[in-house]
């Protein structure tokens, strides 16, 4: 199973760009999809997460201006990220809460980073 991560890039403050993060493999089922950030000397932190009904949460630094969705079928996550700042500079990564079957145990996996930097 692998979480791919897509979509970063260099964008000007006021930009907008769109993270993509897909699942591939033998995957049964997705719990709990997120984008985390992590800045050069900071911790990582939680962007906006999503479940598999729908639900939404964001950091307040993020909220207003990023958007997560999920499609369940392609088993990917988006992340629309708009009005972006100097300080939304980061490396993105995708993470994941899924089975590899109906008996088997939740577990995370992660994505590999995608680069994102918001510089003029």
């Amino acid at each position: 199973v692998q979480l791919q991560a897509s979509g970063g890039g260099l964008v000007q403050p006021g930009g907008s760009l769109r993270l993509s993060c897909a699942g591939s493999g033998s995957i049964f089922s997705i719990n709990l999809m997120a984008w985390y950030r992590q800045a050069p000397g900071k911790q990582r932190e939680l962007v906006a997460g999503i479940s598999s009904s729908g639900s939404t949460n964001y950091a307040d630094s993020v909220k207003g201006r990023f958007t997560i969705s999920r499609d369940n079928a392609k088993n990917a996550m988006y992340l629309q990220m708009n009005s972006l700042k100097p300080e939304d500079t980061a490396v993105y990564s995708c993470n994941a809460i899924l089975k590899l079957a109906w008996s088997a145990p939740s577990r995370s996996y992660w994505g590999q980073g995608t680069q994102v930097t918001v510089s003029s």
